[in-house]
Formats: structure tokens, sequence, C-alpha cells
């Protein structure tokens, strides 16, 4: 069940009064954070007072006055304070200037100040402050002197004869104050109330339903009805984003004499429907988050992050079925896109189907991937995580895999057997339990001691794409486990990290290097030792010649966390013939295929040095292979692999003359987990005359052969 952690919020916007109202001597003021924000805890500090909203200057401003206002609305403290209204300029007066606060203060109507209205200042020094995202206990929200209201969490409660069903979209709402579940009455209820909680619930929207069962169950049911009613709009993100209606006169029996308890209906999402519309998420550790993708002419591109905002994050997660955005993520928090940036400032109202209904500006002029936007979305409790579990680990993030299977007709926890298990696998494992990303897939498991009750394997032939929610979507036997190894030892383990590393190669690098090398076989005998010629090589005379398609490779590491060998430096195996070790002895494949997608051709590309050949500016480099030095890829940094050195090529000797696609995959065998692999495969279209060859229309990422064929015809056009 997706609880809010505080239904909290029911306000910072909502007008959260100073604690100052106590003392006759002191202002009564209330404050709010507004402007151009991201999250519910940061924004531009505005007060009201003298039943106006108006502004703080930030003259004199600090993280003390900062700690004042964070408290104030509820949060347990300030991250941080921005000067020169950095979430846009506010309206109407500036009630405050030069602040002066010790931290201690129970408002910031007792802090030192020029006085109410007193200030030199314009609203291009408006004052904004970023809050702890965590609530105090038990904040209360006063509303006037005479109550206060303390409202805990949220639920949708299901009727008995639905609460086995996962995810639960439809029941009375109910709302935690004072440690005691309570109603809302539905008389001041509307559909756009509902919209709101079913976005926090991790729904898209709200549906009918059918209310006379509720209304006979109301009928037998002793009710608690909460205080207050609400008053949504429709587009907020969350419930702190709407205000507070009237207050509900409690009469006992006769309370909400004229209605009954609220119930919500959801609507459930694409998440549970399988249907793929056309944005997407990439590069996110949990399901429901990632950097925002949209498809246009054919080609995924990103959007860039100006005026990037909670309300269109919550357009992009409902469109995607999930429910409201919980984070709006700009600076390519979720890793580096490629491609182009389809969409500029973005600005939606909340109530668009899609995000490509919303107006943006088509110009991306001086945005780069840098800028990408990211979401976290509200997704649905589907219980998930109760099937699953890790054992015998060091940390919560790492253990032996144990699953909840049937055995003998009862439920039991058993293990999975280590056969075929692999990447693929512990990044599934790790999405269910909602631990991230995988970092390593285990074959092995004695060294952590599981649970001795659930040491028999109940799980075997488990094979996944890596896209599935469950381990049990994956292809497995089923009931009839077959592990010939057994478990114990050889049970399936992960180890789980929140942030992974994106290679991504550059295209157009493939595209400008590409060459023809007639060589000699004596001068390839290194290579031919490594396999990296055709078959053909084997019986071939040392004076004949090999025809190369040489290309230089630059990957990049977009992602978040560095990329570095899975196999330790003890265990790198030395080639003697080129004096060097193999960190991975397949880093990358390359082939020339038909168009109909047969093998004519293939090389592959050990991973003998991964280094830091250029970074980023402001980036150090990490690693640089001399002297048997540390091997990977810094984030932000690339290799480069040059076209004249051994093996950077294919061996295209046999190759008639035609039309072919030549394809990189960059770490094939997913030996090493990253947060999207759609992005490791590169395809060219190319053309072969028996002398020349042309290689055009490179790409990175899927793309169909419709399209590609397309372009073909375009470029050979313009070339006639």
């Amino acid at each position: 069940m997706l609880l809010l952690a505080v239904f909290c919020c029911l306000l910072h916007t909502l007008l959260v009064p100073s604690s100052a109202q106590s003392d006759s001597n002191q202002p009564v003021i209330q404050l709010r954070l507004a402007g151009e924000k991201k999250k519910h805890y940061e924004g531009r500090v505005e007060v009201f007072y003298n039943g106006e909203w108006g502004t703080v200057c930030d003259d004199d401003f600090s993280i003390y006055a900062a700690q004042v206002v964070c408290r104030e609305l509820g949060f347990t403290g300030a991250e941080s304070w921005l000067p020169s209204a950095k979430y846009g300029k506010g309206e109407g007066r500036i009630w405050l200037d030069n602040v002066h606060c010790t931290g201690s203060e129970k408002s910031l109507a007792h802090c030192e100040s020029n006085g109410f209205g007193v200030s030199d200042c314009k609203h291009s020094e408006d004052v904004s402050v970023v809050c702890s995202s965590k609530r105090i206990p038990g904040f209360k929200f006063i509303r006037n002197q005479a109550n206060s209201q303390e409202v805990e969490e949220v639920r949708i409660r299901a009727t008995y004869s639905h609460r086995k069903r996962i995810p639960i979209t439809e029941g009375f709402l109910e709302v935690k104050d004072g440690g005691k579940w309570r109603q809302i009455c539905n008389e001041d209820w509307n559909q756009m109330n509902s919209r709101v909680i079913c976005g926090m619930q991790g729904f898209p929207g709200e549906k009918r339903f059918n209310t006379r069962p509720y209304k006979l169950l109301a009928s037998r049911r002793k009710k608690n009805y909460w205080g207050f009613s609400i008053n949504c709009t429709g587009n907020e993100a969350d419930l702190s984003d709407c205000k507070l209606g009237r207050e509900i006169e409690k009469k006992g029996n006769s309370t909400c004499g004229k209605g009954m308890p609220v119930v919500v209906s959801c609507v459930p999402g694409r998440l549970l429907l399988e249907v793929q519309p056309l944005v997407r998420l990439r590069g996110g550790a949990m399901i429901g988050e990632g950097r925002v993708e949209v498809l246009k002419n054919g080609e995924w591109g990103t959007v860039c992050d100006d005026n990037w905002n909670i309300r269109t994050a919550t357009v992009v997660c409902r469109e995607l079925g999930f429910g409201s955005a919980k984070e709006a993520l700009t600076g390519a928090r979720m890793g580096q896109g490629i491609g182009p940036v389809h969409m500029n400032e973005v600005e939606c109202s909340g109530f668009e189907k899609s995000l490509t209904e919303c107006y943006f500006n088509p110009n991306s002029l001086g945005c780069s991937h840098e800028e990408d936007a990211a979401v976290k979305c509200n997704v649905p409790a589907m219980g998930f995580h109760n099937r699953l579990r890790l054992s015998g680990g060091r940390n919560p993030y790492e253990g032996r895999v144990e699953v909840l299977g049937e055995r003998n007709g009862s439920l039991v926890w058993g293990t999975v057997c280590s056969d075929s298990w692999g990447t693929m696998e512990a990044m599934v494992v790790c999405r269910q339990l909602g631990l991230g990303f995988a970092s390593n897939a285990f074959q092995e498991t004695w060294y952590w001691q599981g649970d001795s009750s659930a040491d028999a394997v109940v799980m075997s032939g488990v094979r996944c794409s890596g896209t599935e929610l469950t381990l049990e979507q994956c292809l497995h036997h089923g009931k009839h486990v077959v592990c010939p190894k057994g478990g114990g030892r050889f049970a399936a383990g992960v180890s789980c990290t929140m942030t992974a590393p994106d290679l991504v190669l550059n295209a157009q690098v493939v595209e400008q290097t590409t060459y023809l090398e007639d060589r000699p076989m004596y001068a390839l005998q290194c290579a031919h030792e490594e396999r990296c010629l055709s078959g053909s090589a084997d019986k071939a005379d040392p004076s004949s010649y090999r025809r190369l398609l040489r290309f230089s490779s630059q990957i990049h590491n977009n992602g978040q966390s560095d990329f570095r060998p899975r196999a330790s430096p003890q265990s790198w195996v030395w080639h003697d013939c080129h004096r060097h070790y193999h960190s991975m002895e397949v880093f990358t494949h390359y082939d020339l295929m038909s168009l109909n997608g047969t093998k004519v051709a293939e090389g592959h590309k050990a991973s003998f040095c991964l280094e830091d050949t250029y970074c980023d500016e402001g980036i150090q480099k990490r690693y640089e292979c001399a002297n048997f030095g540390a091997q990977g890829i810094t984030v932000g940094c690339w290799d480069t692999y040059r076209h004249d050195i051994d093996c950077q090529w294919i061996d295209i000797t046999d190759v008639k003359p035609g039309d072919y696609i030549l394809q990189v995959v960059i770490n094939p065998n997913h030996e090493v987990a990253e947060s999207d692999y759609t992005n490791n495969i590169m395809k060219c279209r190319s053309r072969y005359d028996g002398h020349r060859m042309w290689t055009y229309n490179c790409h990175t990422g899927k793309r169909d052969l419709f399209t590609l064929c397309i372009k073909d015809e375009i470029f050979f056009s313009k070339k006639k």
C-alpha cells in the first residue's frame, strides 16, 4: 500500500499558520513555498500577512532563517537557501527584509527584521529555501486558534470481498488522524478530489463505481469522520497542494447526515495493461522513474529541463499508467540520453492525456543532454516484494535469493537454482525488491548463511529479458524443478545498487572513420590467435591478404556510476602475443548482416584496456591502463579504440558485393550491469561494391528496418 508518510503537507500551501498567533504581541502570519519548483519541500518563501501574500528579501537571510521557515512548515529542517529569485519572481508586497534569526525561533515572525512592509528590495531578490523531505512526526497543521489537525497517512480501504485483490483500486477513503483511521464526509467531495487521491496511490485517474453496496455497508458500520472537507482542482500532484475546505460539524451519528463516507475508485494503469505509449522512461533504478524520452518521427529523444515542474511530470506519469509525480528531476539526474532533444520549455495544465499535448518550444537550441528531464512517479502497491527476499548478506542490498514457492501443495520459502543465472535475472530481483540495479549475479552463495529452512530449490531454469517486474514473470521450469547441481552452495544470489553505468557508442564516429584495408596474413598472426579473423583465415596462405572493414569506437559512460570490469585484476587473462591483459574477454561484438538479419561476417573486441581517454570539462580521469593500472570508464568520460589497432575491424574477405547492416554491440553478454541496455546497439547501413564500402545512417538504439530503408533511398538519391 502506498501510504503517504504524512498526509502531510495537507497544506504547506494550505496556509500553515505561525505559532506566533498564541502571542498577542506577535503578528499572525502564514507561510507557503511557491514558484517554479520541482518538489513540495522547496520553493520561494511567501508570507501571508494582513490579508495579503508577499515575499521575503534575501538581504541578510541565512541558513538559520531557512531552518525556522522549514520547521514552521512542518519539515525537520533546511537543506539550503537560495537568493536572487531562483524559483521565479513573486508578486505583491515584499513583507520582510534584513531578517535575522538565531534558528531557535518558532516562527519567522519572531525573528528580527526591518518590520513588515519595510523594504528597499525588488522581487529579483526574493529568497527561496530547500527543506528536508522528512516531516516532523505528528506535525499539526494549525488552522485557527481554536482548532488543530494532525493527519498522518491516507489509504483506500477495500471492502472484505475485495481485500485479496492486488492492487487495491477501490474502497472507502480513510485518513489517519491522531493515531485513528477516520472517514471523510462526501457532502463536499468531487471528482477532482478523487483524481488526486488516485494519483497519490499510483493510478492515472478515477472512474465511476456502483454506490449501492457502499451505501449498504456504510449504513451498517459505525463511522468516525474527519473534521474537514478538501477542495482540489484536479491537477495537483499531492493533497498538500489542495486547499482545506470547510470544517465539518460533528454530531455523533448525525455527522454527514446528507451523505456517507467518501468512496474512491481508480483506473488501473498501463503498467498493468501492458500498453506501449509514445513516451517512455529510461535509466531509473525503480519502477515508475527515469529519464523522460519521447518518440518523434521514428526516433527517440529527450526533454529539456527548462521550466520542468511537478505538474508537467505528473502528466508524464499518468500517461504511462502510473499515478501523480513524486518528483520532477532536472540536470540529467537519471543519466544523459542520446539523440535529439525533442521538447523544450514544456508547460502543461495538468489535464492533458499526453505530454505531446502540452505547449512546448520545439527549438531546443542551447539545451544539451546535461539538462535532460526525469521523473519519479507514484506507483500502485503490488506487494511484489512480499514474495522474494535476500538472505545472509552483509547488508540489505545483497544475499542469497529466496522465493515463496509452492511445494507439496503449500507455500514455502526456498532457493533458486543458479544454472544460467546471470545479470538480467539479478536485475529483475533487485527491481522487484525496490533495491535498484544489480551490481553482481552470483552462482555460488556458500559464503552467505541463509535461512536453513529455505535451503530446498523451489525455482529453476530462470531466464529473464530484464524488463519483467517480478522473477515469476521470467521463463522458468514451473512446478517441475530441475537443478542438477542442487541448491545449498550453488543457490543463486545477487548484490544490488541504486546507481549504474550506461555505455553508449558514438555512432557518428563510426560513420566518419569506416574504411577498407587489405592486410597480409603474416602481419595478422596475433589477431589470428585471438580469433579476430573469419574462419577461412585458418586455411589461408601466409602470403595472402585479408580485407578488413576498419573503424574507430568511442564509448561514453552516460550513467550514474563508473563502468568497471566484473573480474578482479587477479583473474584477468594475459595474452602473450599482444603482451597485455584482457579484463573482459568479449567487450564488443562487430557484425555485418544481410538486410534480413543473417550474419555474413563478424568480429569481436576484447577489453584489454578500459580507460578514460577523454572526459567532459571539469571531470577528472580516474582510469589509466599504464603500469597495470585500474581499468574502467568514469561517468562523463569516454574510451576510444582507434581504427588502427588490432581487432578493431570486421574481416569481410569472403563477403560478396551488396547492401548490408553494420552492427556494433557493447557489453553483449551483459557481463556488467547497466541502467539501460537498449542503447548498447549501434547500426549503420552499408553498401559494398567489391572495392569500396559506404557506411551511412548510423544510429544508436533499435530502429525498424523500414525506417532504415527509407533513409537508404534518400541517401543514394542525393548522391545521384
